[in-house]
């Protein structure tokens, strides 16, 4: 039998299917290749995109965080008021420290009175009746001077300030905690069978 009797077919190339948007990509083994290189690096994009998103939102967080806390740090308000209505127990006394402005201090004391026993609803038992000091200090011009010069020792008055906790050092250098009002708005009090009122 000779050649000549099998018919002749046509060569191929084996055929592979073409992917979406490779359609100038070359065939045959270099073809397969690029697709394979190609495949890969869009999978490593993909797992790179995944762990870059969530650090992107992490720090849009704590952007907006921070932003939010500096924000409520500036519109917040807060409030420190202190009102006092009580008898002095002391003479305004005024200290000055070098480099310091002088400041006028007395004492005020307020009384809190209540009723114990069983009867207390029928407005009888024992009355209780609770002292408390308090050390005031006036810093402001003009509000100093008047409050040394007219408030005396018994005197009933009013004072409108701010709490303030400090330290101080005493005659034996020890550091100790004070508490003082710091009276910044109202003070009223009485003189010569009229009321007087000093402040803002």
């Amino acid at each position: 039998m000779h050649s000549e009797d099998f018919p002749v077919l046509p060569s191929r190339e084996p055929s592979v299917p073409a992917a979406a948007g490779s359609d100038s990509l070359p065939g045959g083994c270099a073809g397969q290749s690029l697709r394979k290189r190609l495949k890969i690096r869009l999978e490593e994009e993909r797992v790179e995109a995944m762990f870059r998103r969530p650090v992107v939102q992490v720090l849009r967080q704590f952007v907006r965080h921070e932003s939010e806390v500096a924000s409520s740090l500036v519109l917040e308000r807060s409030l420190n008021r202190v009102q006092l209505l009580g008898r002095v127990g002391q003479d305004p006394v005024m200290r000055q420290v070098e480099g310091k402005n002088p400041v006028t201090i007395f004492s005020l004391a307020t009384n809190e009175m209540w009723r114990s026993g069983e009867n207390e609803t029928y407005q009888m038992g024992d009355v209780s009746q609770k002292t408390t000091w308090h050390r005031i200090s006036v810093f402001r011009p003009g509000l100093r001077d008047v409050a040394y010069q007219y408030v005396k020792k018994g005197s009933r008055i009013y004072v409108e300030g701010k709490v303030d906790y400090g330290e101080y050092t005493d005659k034996n250098n020890v550091r100790r905690q004070a508490t003082t009002i710091i009276a910044v708005k109202d003070m009223v009090f009485q003189k010569s069978c009229t009321d007087v009122r000093v402040g803002l």
